[in-house]
C-alpha cells in the first residue's frame, strides 16, 4: 500500500512532476484516469467531486476525507482553515471533531485524550476508534441469541416436526425430523462486527491496530461475516439489553459506508470516506448551539414551514433554513456557510454571496414576516476576525454575518444580537475589545439591536 497523498480543499493533482504541497500534488495516471470517471458518476447525480482542467490537471472540490483508488492510491483532503504552524495536524484534529460532531460519535474518554497523540490518517483514526470500542464490548461480552435450528438426526432433540415427520418416503422413519434452539453468537449486529473486523485486518497499515484487529478476530472466529449488510442494518435491535452495542453501531457504519454523506461505491470497495465540507460545517455550529440552548428555546433543523410561492394551490419551491431559533412568540432564522471571509476587502462585498442574501431576504419574509434578524455564520480566520457591520433589508429587518471560532468552539459577536437571550452566557465569546481571544465570556447581557426594538414584542422583559 502507498503512502496517502494529503492535500486540501481546492487543491490541485496532476500527472506532472510537482514538488507536493498541500495545494498541488502528483498523482499516477491511474489514478488521475479512475478520478475522472468518478468524478463523471458524481456529476450525473447533481454533486460535484472536482473539476477536469486539461487532459493532465483537476482540481478539487470542497469534499474532505479519504478516498482510495483500485491503484492503491490514497488521497488525505483536509479543510482548507489553517495556513500557520503545522496544518496538516490541526486540520486532521478539526475535521475529526467535525466527524465526531456530525454523525454523533461519542468516543470513550479515554479514546479522546489519546487523539492528540495519534497523528494518522483520517482512515485509521476510524478504524482505530472501531476496535477500541469492539475491544471494550468484547471485554464486557457479546450478546448471544437463540438460534431456531430444524434438521434431521437419528435421534430426538427439542421438537419433533410432526408434518415433516410424516411426510417421510418409506424407509426413513428411523430419522427423526426435528427443531431445536442453540444458543449462538450469530446474531445481526455480531455479523455486521464481524464484517468491519474483517475489513479493518485487511485494509489498516498501523502495526498497532493490525495487531488488535487480529487478536479480537481470534476472540470472535465463531461468528460469521455478515452477507447481507443492509437487512442486518435494519435488524439490529434497541432494547436495554443491547444498550452497550449502541456507541460502536456509528464506527460500525462508518467501516462499511452505510452512513456516509457520501460513499464511493461501484464495483470498487476500497476505504473511501468523502464528506461535504458545508454540511460539516453547519451540523457542527447546530450541535453546539443546541449545548447552548436556555431552557425554553428551540433549535429546528431544515425547517420547511413555508414555500416561496403557491402553483395551482400548491406550495412550490420550499424554503428550509439551517436552522430556526425560538424563544415563545420570537423566531431568528441563522445560516451556516463553509467559506472564507476577508472583512477588510470591502470591494469584493467581503467575499459574500450575493444568492445567499436573496435566500436569506425570502426566509425573513416568510419565516420572520419582514420584521427581524437574520444571521449568517462563516468560520473564523485571521481575515475575519469579528463580525460585520449589520446590513438593513429595512428599518425592521437586518442580517448579522458572524464568525465562529472552530478552535474554541465559540460564536463571536452574540454581544450585539437579539438571538442571545435563547443561549447560555458561557459559551459567549465578546466581539468588542478581545475579540480576536475566543471564548472570552461576556460579563454583561446582550444589548438589543435596534432592529428587535421596532419589532413588536421583539425583546422580552428583564433583558
Amino acid at each position: 500500500m502507498n503512502e496517502p497523498i494529503t492535500i486540501r480543499e481546492y487543491a490541485r493533482l496532476t500527472t506532472e512532476a510537482v514538488i507536493p504541497s498541500l495545494d498541488e500534488a502528483q498523482v499516477p495516471p491511474s489514478a488521475f484516469d479512475w478520478l475522472c470517471e468518478l468524478s463523471a458518476s458524481f456529476n450525473r447525480n447533481g454533486a460535484t467531486l472536482l473539476q477536469v482542467e486539461g487532459r493532465r490537471s483537476l482540481k478539487w472540490d470542497s469534499y474532505v476525507g479519504v478516498l482510495e483508488t483500485p491503484c492503491g492510491t490514497r488521497l488525505e483532503v483536509l479543510p482548507k482553515h489553517f495556513e500557520q504552524g503545522d496544518c496538516v495536524q490541526k486540520s486532521r484534529k478539526l475535521l475529526r471533531k467535525l466527524i465526531q460532531a456530525a454523525l454523533s460519535l461519542k468516543p470513550r474518554q479515554a479514546s479522546v485524550t489519546s487523539l492528540e497523540l495519534f497523528d494518522a490518517p483520517l482512515t485509521e483514526w476510524v478504524m482505530g476508534q472501531f476496535l477500541n470500542e469492539l475491544d471494550h464490548l468484547v471485554k464486557r461480552g457479546i450478546r448471544f441469541d437463540y438460534r431456531r435450528i430444524e434438521e434431521e438426526q437419528r435421534f430426538l432433540r427439542g421438537q419433533l416436526n410432526v408434518v415433516a415427520q410424516m411426510r417421510q418416503p418409506p424407509g426413513r422413519q428411523h430419522h427423526f425430523q426435528i427443531r431445536h434452539d442453540v444458543f449462538l453468537p450469530d446474531r445481526a449486529e455480531n455479523r455486521l462486527l464481524k464484517l468491519a473486523l474483517e475489513q479493518v485486518a485487511k485494509t489498516t497499515q498501523d502495526v498497532a491496530n493490525w495487531r488488535l484487529a487480529n487478536e479480537l478476530r481470534a476472540m470472535l472466529a465463531e461468528v460469521p461475516a455478515s452477507r447481507h449488510v443492509e437487512a442486518d442494518f435494519r435488524a439490529w435491535s434497541r432494547d436495554r439489553l443491547m444498550a452497550h452495542y449502541q456507541p460502536i453501531k456509528p464506527w460500525c457504519e462508518l467501516i462499511l459506508n452505510q452512513q456516509m454523506p457520501i460513499a464511493v461505491s461501484g464495483q470498487w470497495q476500497g476505504m473511501s470516506l468523502l464528506f461535504p465540507m458545508e454540511k460539516l460545517f453547519e451540523c457542527h455550529v447546530e450541535g453546539w448551539l443546541r449545548q447552548q440552548l436556555e431552557v425554553g428555546a428551540r433549535l429546528t433543523a431544515k425547517a420547511s414551514r413555508h414555500s416561496l410561492c403557491n402553483h395551482e394551490l400548491a406550495p412550490l419551491f420550499r424554503l428550509e433554513p439551517d436552522l430556526l431559533l425560538e424563544q415563545g412568540q420570537q423566531t431568528w432564522v441563522l445560516d451556516a456557510k463553509w467559506k472564507k471571509l476577508d472583512a477588510s476587502d470591502r470591494q469584493n462585498k467581503y467575499g459574500l454571496s450575493q444568492a445567499d442574501f436573496y435566500q436569506l431576504f425570502a426566509y425573513g419574509q416568510k419565516y420572520l414576516g419582514g420584521c427581524g434578524e437574520m444571521a449568517l455564520i462563516y468560520p473564523r480566520s485571521a481575515m475575519f476576525q469579528q463580525p460585520l457591520a449589520p446590513f438593513d433589508f429595512s428599518t425592521d429587518l437586518r442580517i448579522w454575518v458572524l464568525p465562529f471560532d472552530l478552535e474554541a468552539d465559540a460564536l463571536l459577536g452574540l454581544d450585539r444580537v437579539d438571538f442571545a437571550c435563547c443561549l447560555r452566557h458561557p459559551g459567549f465569546a465578546a466581539s468588542g475589545a478581545g475579540a480576536g481571544h475566543a471564548g472570552a465570556a461576556v460579563s454583561q447581557p446582550p444589548v438589543p439591536s435596534s432592529a428587535g426594538q421596532r419589532c413588536a414584542g421583539a425583546v422580552p422583559e428583564g433583558r
